[in-house]
């Protein structure tokens, strides 16, 4: 005879809303779950307290369009930064990778996605104008594109670098990833040479 496992209806919310989460399995939400309700309550109010906290507060930076609380984010307020030399990346996951590498110091434009026609996101949904504006004032001497090599990737690697080709110097990183890699899970020697070896487009 088969036995299904029924949970509480609290805990089957609490391991729904988890599975919800990216690369977050039904065990794995289970797991989790549980975990909670051992924790102390005080523990449990934290964690909560920090989620409403980081969603409520959390949003773009003015600027770059990096994650940020406050108008302009800590990168684009930091005077030590380079401010003639602007990475440009898909997401804020790029961001923090490159940043782990400690190979970069200059600032960073966050398009908020790639170009990819099949799910309806074209340049009009991305910060691709608003980069464009920032280059187009004259002051950036390199524009890093740091996208990944999936065909979407390329698509806005090739139509970013020719808009600002007309501006500035175009660069690419090197890759030693495999096509259709994602740069945030790329370990910090590869973002590194990556980095180093990065070429002039066209």
């Amino acid at each position: 005879m088969r036995v299904t496992v029924i949970y509480t209806p609290p805990l089957a919310r609490l391991i729904e809303q988890l599975q919800r989460l990216p690369s977050i399995g039904p065990k794995t939400a289970q797991r989790l779950a549980l975990h909670i309700l051992k924790r102390p309550e005080a523990e449990v109010q934290l964690l909560a307290q920090a989620l409403i906290e980081a969603k409520q507060k959390v949003g773009l930076c003015q600027t770059c369009f990096h994650l940020s609380a406050e108008s302009m984010c800590e990168i684009c307020r930091n005077p030590h930064r380079q401010s003639d030399t602007l990475c440009v990346v898909a997401d804020s996951r790029d961001v923090i990778a490159l940043e782990k590498t400690r190979e970069y110091g200059g600032k960073y434009h966050v398009l908020g996605g790639v170009i990819s026609p099949l799910d309806g996101i074209g340049p009009e949904q991305l910060t691709v104008q608003a980069l464009v504006q920032r280059v187009n004032q004259g002051t950036i001497k390199e524009v890093i594109l740091a996208l990944s090599p999936s065909v979407e990737g390329e698509t806005t690697t090739l139509y970013v670098g020719k808009l600002l080709q007309p501006f500035t110097k175009v660069t690419r990183i090197a890759f030693g990833l495999p096509v259709g890699g994602d740069l945030e899970y790329a370990d910090e020697v590869t973002l590194a040479r990556a980095l180093e070896g990065r070429r002039e487009l066209g």
